[in-house]
């Protein structure tokens, strides 16, 4: 049965801090293999996707470590996100990621988002609420309500919620998947170990890819 909400791990969100990197990822146990592998949008890139959502808490804890990570990114990889909508606030969240992506903003505003929700309790999926936040950050609020309400970004609303539920079946945030084919299993990773993760991923992707 679908979970309509964040996998809950607490207990490890408590050991993040101290959590070493695996030094080996097992199949089945850190990561699965897709039965049914996905086409990337990258090309020669190596595809890298988070599913997230701004309303999930364990993802506003990783986001630290994502930034440091994505810090670094390797030349031969892409990174990108995909919202999930597991339960109704989620999905006007998902439209505030597309309105902050498609004005440039995202990667300058998201960890802003998370902090508004989670530690500010500002309720980001009322739109006006969002619009008004927005504002407070230097952005036009008209051209805010009007991004929002877009076409593109409600095409890609739909698009994020079919590649979720039917392609890749995402049942716990956040989970990242790696050039269409590996899946990590959030509930055996610790936040402080999931780049490494990322990581070992990469490289066994790399190493599957054709040469040349």
């Amino acid at each position: 049965m679908k979970r309509f909400a964040c996998i809950c791990m607490s207990v490890l969100t408590t050991l993040a801090f101290a959590a070493p990197a695996p030094a080996q990822l097992t199949e089945g146990k850190e990561y699965a293999r897709l039965k049914v592998p996905q086409p990337v949008e990258t090309g020669k890139k190596i595809e890298v996707i988070e599913f997230f959502s701004y309303g999930c808490p364990h993802c506003a804890d990783l986001e630290p470590y994502l930034d440091a990570w994505l810090a670094k990114l390797p030349a031969d990889v892409q990174f990108r996100r995909i919202p999930v909508m597991f339960q109704p606030r989620w999905e006007p969240l998902a439209k505030v990621y597309y309105t902050l992506d498609a004005m440039g903003v995202e990667a300058k505003l998201s960890p802003e988002v998370f902090k508004a929700i989670h530690v500010n309790n500002l309720p980001l999926w009322e739109d006006k609420v969002f619009f008004d936040w927005a504002a407070g950050k230097g952005l036009d609020r008209a051209k805010v309500a009007d991004t929002y309400n877009s076409f593109g970004v409600n095409s890609k609303f739909r698009q994020a919620k079919k590649a979720a539920q039917e392609l890749y079946s995402i049942d716990s945030v956040p989970t990242v998947v790696v050039d269409g084919k590996f899946v990590t299993l959030s509930n055996q990773i610790q936040h402080a170990a999931l780049p490494a993760a990322i990581d070992a991923l990469i490289a066994k992707a790399r190493a599957e890819r054709p040469k040349g």
